[in-house]
């Protein structure tokens, strides 16, 4: 049996990945002694707060068809599975990268890494765009990669500012 996803479960995955980045960036922050570096990191939790918004905004524009479950699931298994798709996926929804944080890494390591990994969740997004039937709402998946590749972009120029130091 194939696994099919619908743009509604693609899009409460896409805000845990958010809330997860968001932990991220607040543990990078509690670790921090530089009280600079401390605001700068609260800074990126905050927006990945704001990318949490917008997913949970784009969520509610969706036609009922985007929302249809694509199989029977009364124990809620599919969100289950979801959920640890996304904490064990490896990019910015993975909660063991917070808890490998040490408060050794420089500003410059934390944004590095923080590329690494909003890279690996475009990677995830396009993997699993596939399994997101076109008539459930595919092409809306398009709309969190944009988001994400804009997620690199602005960590990049913010790395670069840093470095140029």
């Amino acid at each position: 049996m194939a696994i099919v996803f619908n743009a509604d479960e693609i899009f409460e995955m896409a805000i845990r990945i958010e809330n997860n980045g968001a932990a991220f960036y607040r543990k990078a922050a509690s670790l921090q002694s530089d009280d600079k570096n401390k605001k700068f990191l609260e800074g990126l939790a905050k927006m990945e707060d704001q990318h949490k918004k917008i997913f949970t905004e784009l969520r509610t524009t969706l036609k009922k068809k985007e929302k249809d479950p694509k199989v029977f699931d009364p124990y809620d298994e599919v969100s289950q599975y979801l959920a640890a798709m996304v904490d064990t996926m490896g990019g910015e929804g993975s909660p063991s990268v917070a808890d490998s944080l040490t408060g050794n890494e420089t500003l410059e390591e934390i944004l590095r890494t923080a590329v690494g990994l909003e890279k690996d969740t475009i990677l995830f997004y396009l993997g699993i765009k596939d399994l997101i039937p076109v008539q459930s709402g595919q092409d809306r998946i398009e709309e969190i990669i944009r988001e994400e590749r804009r997620h690199v972009i602005q960590l990049s120029n913010l790395l670069k500012k840093l470095q140029a130091k």
